[in-house]
């Protein structure tokens, strides 16, 4: 699928309902998910792979995925109302996709959660900026994985992603670096509309780097 037609695609999608700002939900737009789940793909090949989408929120970054030829997407996510959505999302897709999908609702880190077996896990967890280390849950479950590789968006400043992964035997290299934008939708939002700057993370076994940058 060519990029511009998946970012169309995906923009189509029911936004995430972004109701609870204890979860620090945001919607990952369409053309950033496309942008990054073609750099995945470009290092990892989604096709025949089986994914993880952890806090999967509406479903954008799974069903990029299977767009991009993965052969099964696990969709976790703990809202309710984000599950709704994402069964309607998932209901939108031809029959071929929708039978190439299952949905789990847990709350990861608040009960018990045995990852199933996948190749490569994606996830854009809560940066924490509500709730300290809300990221962690999904991290540790994500690096507790049989997958091969893990890939992460999450703040710019957000240091303690490469020491936790290495804590876990994980090594990790930078995939891309670029901007996120924050609508205005939560009452403590004063404008309407802001960026800020991520970085997506690839976390692999040692010795499987993709990359030639030198990280820091």
């Amino acid at each position: 699928m060519r990029p511009k037609h998946l970012a169309i695609t995906l923009s189509k999608l029911t936004p995430h309902p972004c109701s609870k700002l204890e979860l620090e939900q945001y919607v990952t737009e369409g053309d950033l998910a496309s942008y990054w789940m073609l750099g995945v793909n470009e290092t990892d090949d989604l096709l025949d792979q089986r994914v993880l989408d952890l806090g999967a929120g509406n479903g954008v970054l799974g069903i990029a995925c299977l767009h991009l030829g993965a052969a099964h997407v696990t969709f976790v996510e703990a809202d309710e109302e984000a599950v709704d959505v994402l069964r309607q999302n998932i209901a939108s897709l031809n029959q071929d996709l929708r039978q190439r999908t299952t949905v789990i609702h847990a709350h990861l880190g608040a009960e018990d959660f045995t990852p199933p077996n996948v190749d490569i896990v994606v996830t854009n967890p809560p940066w924490g900026t509500q709730t300290a280390k809300a990221d962690r849950p999904l991290l540790e479950s994500a690096f507790s994985t049989t997958a091969r590789a893990v890939h992460v968006l999450h703040h710019v400043k957000a240091r303690h992603l490469g020491a936790m992964g290495k804590a876990a035997g994980w090594d990790y290299e930078h995939v891309l670096r670029t901007e996120f934008r924050l609508p205005a939708q939560y009452q403590h939002h004063t404008k309407r509309a802001t960026t800020t700057e991520v970085m997506c993370w690839r976390f692999h076994q040692p010795g499987d780097k993709r990359l030639q940058v030198e990280e820091d």
